[in-house]
């Protein structure tokens, strides 16, 4: 059996919306960002981070989402091109691009979000941050202009960058990017998507739907 160790809204979806691409049976084990649990012993010999996702496959545990969509694809034989294709180098790009973009965002969330009390959040870098992520949007928008999804047909790299794409437009505006907004459509129409969030649940981070910046 493969145990997800998630939590929802959190990077591990990005496993779970992966897990169902590929039609494998698991169970979820679902802990929380605010009780402490991901600091105790039992959660940090999954993952010595203390961080989901957690993967437990084949026998062992894996953690990072990164390095487990490469070996789901690897073992599984599909939704990412194989050793020695052509396009191998732009999967494992986009695939660690997007935990690029992802960074920022977590910069973001703790300035904007949890950070207390409010006067410990600092203007400077929120807006920093919100350039840095307007640089990643350009990129996304001129590659998807001529594309439907990163490698053309649907992959791993999808499940990896399309679920940062909803928490962007929290922080840049959607209208900026026509083509990311239509790409984060697409993927949240995707049926494995949609079941994915009914199993693992939506994010309960966000309690806007767009955070400004403040004034410096």
């Amino acid at each position: 059996m493969i145990r997800l160790h998630h939590v929802p809204g959190s990077r591990s979806f990005r496993v779970l919306w992966l897990l169902e691409e590929l039609g494998e049976e698991f169970e979820i084990r679902i802990w929380s960002l605010t009780d402490g649990s991901l600091r105790s012993p039992e959660f940090r010999a999954l993952s010595p981070a203390g961080r989901v996702p957690a993967l437990e496959v084949d026998g062992r545990v894996i953690f990072e989402s990164g390095a487990i969509a490469e070996y789901l694809t690897e073992t599984r034989g599909r939704l990412a091109p194989g050793r020695g294709a052509a396009d191998r180098a732009d999967f494992l790009e986009w695939v660690h691009f997007a935990e690029t973009q992802a960074n920022i965002l977590q910069n973001l969330n703790i300035q904007h979000i949890f950070l207390r009390p409010q006067s410990a959040r600092s203007p400077v870098l929120m807006k920093l941050d919100t350039k840095r992520l307007d640089v990643t949007m350009r990129a996304l928008e001129a590659h998807l202009a001529d594309c439907e999804w990163l490698l053309g047909d649907f992959s791993a790299a999808d499940c990896m960058l399309g679920f940062n794409i909803e928490a962007v437009f929290r922080f840049v505006r959607r209208e900026a990017y026509p083509v990311a907004a239509a790409y984060c459509a697409r993927a949240e129409a995707r049926p494995a998507y949609r079941r994915a969030v009914l199993k693992g649940g939506r994010s309960t981070i966000y309690t806007q739907d767009f955070y400004e910046l403040p004034d410096a």
